[in-house]
């Protein structure tokens, strides 16, 4: 039998943190006599004494490291408990809603979707957009490293190809899970701290700063304004782009940037495909904007660059009517958010590593067919790619795939309409953050979706986030039988 005690001991460690996390919006809205305050006191003791009991039940088992099993229920588990107990003020304070919607709008946080169910963004206390853009930064930092510790060692979806550079190359330098995770969220703050000043700085008040730049970092999509950033500057824009990309690229090549290995980044084929690929969808938009459209290049170049960023990111941030764009904007649109970022970065859907690896493992089987003798050695970044590695790649895609179509047609049954069926469903998987087709309000909301299709997408949030074969493996018997 599986011992879940060092399991809930840092499941209950992390509910402490996120009820003294929860006194950052407390504050806000004391100091700014909201009411909204009590709400977050409420929520700040009911975490903390909930994640302190649990912690103290379980510290007699929390003496070593964790087995395999272990991991796998830890990753699933705690994010699964944390927008539970993050979902808190949401219903106990503004906007009051019940618990589907308030776990809807914690898990879209935690997981960085950003997709949401509520309206009036500009009228909800200052504590509660706080606390929104709160959950996007913690879940950021969390799935990072998450990706660089944990996926490896459990060999999700073709991870373990970063094991040896997590823990080899860059082991020799910061040989503990513990120095990797504190460099990251260095480097984690420090790129928060810049985009929050160069967000100020080109214009936007300082609160809308605060927030748009903890969800950009964490390529979340969460807004004070149900407008998003439709009405802001040009500069603004152009920055909420660069720390969109900055954050959607691998974190470790930052740590190894610092320590001044620069090569390591630009030589990077994750980081080159990325941005190539922006390029080429940003280019599509705009050409048939201007020829099809008849619109001017400059307006248009603005409004592509910026969405397909988001996007492409996962962010989601939005300034301007997508819909609005007509059919081939969309399906580009959808396909770039079928790809994601990079590895080991905020991003999230397939991510551009595993697509890399299918276009390798294709490309070598035509070879093969070419010349059948031929021996054809996989290799990428100069690293040869092992059976197991694209074989889990595979796998994964086909379960991503998988994963979406079932969603897509759950949530038709549960009463959508198909096209905003298949739109959830991409959203939700990838992590997206917006849904188009009928029934999504005028806002962009979720909120009259029906309680059912809510659900379905909290769990296809949290599949997509954590890599869909580390939830998925709980669900079978062979799991708990070992």
């Amino acid at each position: 039998m599986v011992d879940l005690r060092p399991v809930g001991y840092v499941i209950g460690l992390m509910l402490v943190a996120l009820g003294l996390a929860m006194l950052l919006p407390l504050g806000l809205d004391l100091v700014r006599g909201d009411p909204n305050w009590r709400a977050f006191s409420s929520s700040a003791v009911i975490s903390c004494v909930a994640g302190g009991v649990l912690a103290l039940a379980c510290a007699n088992g929390a003496t070593g490291g964790l087995t395999l099993q272990q991991s796998f229920i830890l990753t699933t588990g705690s994010w699964v408990a944390v927008p539970a107990f993050g979902a808190l003020p949401f219903m106990l304070g503004a906007p009051g809603v019940d618990f589907t919607d308030a776990m809807f709008e914690a898990m879209s946080g935690v997981t960085t979707t950003g997709a949401t169910v509520f309206v009036g963004l500009d009228a909800l206390p200052m504590g509660t957009n706080l606390w929104r853009g709160i959950l996007h930064w913690l879940g950021g930092l969390g799935i990072v490293i998450v990706a660089l510790i944990f996926l490896p060692v459990m060999q999700v979806g073709g991870m373990q190809f970063f094991r040896s550079e997590g823990f080899d190359t860059l082991g020799k330098v910061l040989p503990r899970a513990f120095d990797i995770s504190r460099a990251l969220t260095q480097i984690y703050i420090a790129m928060t701290v810049a985009c929050m000043v160069a967000f100020f700085a080109l214009g936007m008040p300082a609160f809308d700063a605060v927030v748009h730049a903890l969800s950009a970092v964490s390529t979340g999509g969460f807004s004070t304004r149900d407008a998003s950033f439709a009405g802001y500057s040009a500069g603004i824009e152009m920055a909420a782009v660069v720390f969109m990309i900055l954050a959607s690229l691998p974190f470790i090549r930052f740590i190894q940037l610092v320590q001044g290995d620069a090569r390591s980044m630009f030589g990077d084929v994750q980081v080159r495909a990325y941005l190539r690929w922006i390029a080429y969808a940003v280019a599509a938009i705009v050409l048939h904007r201007v020829i099809v459209g008849g619109e001017e290049v400059l307006p248009a170049l603005r409004q592509a660059l910026f969405n397909v960023v988001s996007i492409f990111s996962g962010t989601g941030f939005t300034s301007a009517d997508l819909a609005g764009w007509g059919p081939f904007a969309l399906v580009v649109l959808m396909a770039v958010g079928f790809i994601g970022g990079c590895t080991s970065s905020t991003g999230c859907s397939v991510k551009v590593f595993r697509y890399l690896v299918m276009f390798e493992a294709i490309r070598a089987q035509v070879r093969r067919l070419m010349n059948p003798s031929a021996v054809t050695p996989l290799r990428l970044q100069g690293r040869r790619l092992e059976v197991d590695v694209v074989t889990s790649v595979m796998v994964f895609f086909t379960l991503f795939v998988l994963s979406f179509g079932v969603l897509a047609v759950a949530l038709a049954l549960a009463g959508l309409h198909r096209d905003t069926a298949l739109t959830a469903a991409w959203t939700a998987i990838a992590n997206v953050g917006p849904v188009f087709g009928p029934g999504v309000g005028p806002t962009g909301a979720m909120d009259g979706f029906p309680a059912a299709a809510k659900w379905l997408m909290i769990a296809g949030m949290l599949v997509g986030r954590l890599e869909i074969l580390s939830v998925y493996v709980l669900f079978t018997a062979r799991f708990w039988a070992r």
